[in-house]
């Protein structure tokens, strides 16, 4: 099975756990048999390789999320970068020719296209192999999977089947209604559009190519920039007449704000959180401090290095004006190596904790207007700066001057941790010039 993940955005509504590197479906959240937290998109990723070990897995994404998925899901997934945002068409058809022309799928080979962080159980996978296979070996060009509604919701447009068989043709597509015409449209057998479709790799190509000028996955990435932002819905679904919808009718849950995403989770709190006399409270502690919560109902309090929440259930679905008015850097992120947290911010210095994980190493790179100290905190690795190599153990203090290029590497079995001190009048992440590392 082929399948593209769609994995966007940055999930401000489940501030402050999601920020601009780390989307929702990075956060960890969810407890696994052996105790330990995953994510919405690793628990995805995990459920795919238990129904198909073989499925070809591809992320579509946008380049500042591939560090993050490449840390969560290991470099064996298959990475569609989109070079800036142009909407789900241009998405779908760079992915589907890095396939046809990077990984070597072939024309008539069947993929599946979904969003990366739904909550969904093992039914859903059955359905999206079941979902592959009428793609290709059915007449329809476009197969949907329509999700059973459980509610007249406003959220979801609305697919309007033919019949209210498993599979059947489409008669049309509705636009998100208000609740009485959603009611009325549920009445009709009207399913739930959940973004999720199979097509032959061949007839997404043969619509790129008509709407496209490019002739293969080099030029369209190179040419992206100027394509026109449309939807997959606009370009293709909508025009469509040869397409058809099959019922899902299992655990299927979109969950965009804090008030559905604790649904979903086993327990009521995860960190270092003590809690009393309290009521259908969730809450969450990323930090190495304790949180006390006592008294409250209905409420969700989620801590991070990027600030602290504390709401009602129902408010929380209404933060993201409030999120979109905080200025500051991103103080907490996952990357392909490990990850750093900001511990202070001064005028004219910031400080970082960074984990480097076994076997890796940042970019060799340098800077115009700060310089660096690393202090090592833990673990054994070695430095190359301006092409001097020197091993480091805890203690070792490694200085860089504004210009210097310099790496560190982790070339032992830990976790080695140091301890950053960036000083300068312009601190900015965007101070940064990477180099090829000789040798």
């Amino acid at each position: 099975m082929n399948i593209i993940l769609l994995s966007g955005g940055s999930g401000k509504r489940l501030w402050p756990l999601s920020n601009d590197i780390r989307s929702k479906q990075f956060i960890k959240i969810f407890k696994t048999a052996d105790g330990e937290c995953e994510s919405m998109a690793q628990r995805m990723y995990r459920q795919i390789r238990k129904i198909d070990t073989d499925a070809k897995v591809t992320v579509a994404t946008g380049k500042s999320q591939v560090s993050e998925i490449h840390n969560q899901l290991g470099e064996e997934v298959g990475v569609s970068v989109e070079p800036c945002r142009r909407d789900t068409f241009p998405a779908i058809a760079l992915a589907v020719a890095y396939l046809h022309d990077v990984q070597d799928v072939a024309d008539d080979e069947a993929v599946v296209v979904c969003p990366v962080d739904p909550y969904v159980e093992d039914d859903y996978f059955e359905a999206l192999k079941k979902l592959a296979g009428l793609a290709e070996t059915g007449e329809a060009n476009l197969v949907l999977m329509g999700m059973e509604p459980t509610y007249p919701s406003e959220k979801y447009g609305y697919i309007m089947p033919k019949t209210k068989d498993t599979v059947a043709e489409v008669e049309t597509f509705k636009e998100k209604p208000d609740q009485e015409i959603a009611k009325k449209y549920i009445e009709q057998g009207a399913l739930w559009n959940s973004g999720i479709f199979a097509f032959k790799i061949s007839y997404v190509l043969n619509r790129a190519h008509e709407l496209i000028d490019f002739t293969d996955y080099n030029d369209l990435f190179s040419r992206y920039d100027t394509l026109e932002k449309i939807s997959f819905d606009y370009a293709v679904v909508e025009k469509e007449k040869s397409i058809e919808v099959m019922r899902f009718s299992g655990i299927w849950k979109d969950l965009g704000t804090w008030n559905t995403l604790t649904e979903a989770m086993s327990e009521e709190s995860l960190g270092n959180v003590v809690s009393d006399k309290c009521e259908d409270v969730h809450i969450i502690n990323n930090l190495d401090i304790p949180v006390l919560v006592m008294g409250l109902k209905k409420a969700v309090v989620a801590a991070s290095p990027d600030g602290i929440l504390v709401t009602d259930k129902e408010q929380s679905s209404y933060i993201k004006p409030y999120v979109d008015k905080i200025e500051q850097p991103v103080r907490y992120a996952e990357k392909s190596w490990g990850s750093f947290t900001v511990i202070d911010v001064e005028r004219d210095s910031m400080t970082i904790k960074i984990t480097l994980n076994p076997g890796h190493q940042m970019n060799y790179h340098s800077h115009d207007r700060r310089d660096e100290v690393w202090t090592i905190v833990s673990g054994k690795g070695k430095t190359i700066v301006d092409g001097m190599e020197q091993e480091v153990t805890p203690g070792d203090v490694v200085t860089m001057q504004a210009g210097c290029r310099h790496t560190l590497i982790n070339d032992g079995d830990e976790e080695l941790q140091v301890i950053e001190v960036q000083l300068g009048k312009d601190i900015d992440v965007k101070d940064k010039h990477k180099y090829k590392l000789e040798g």
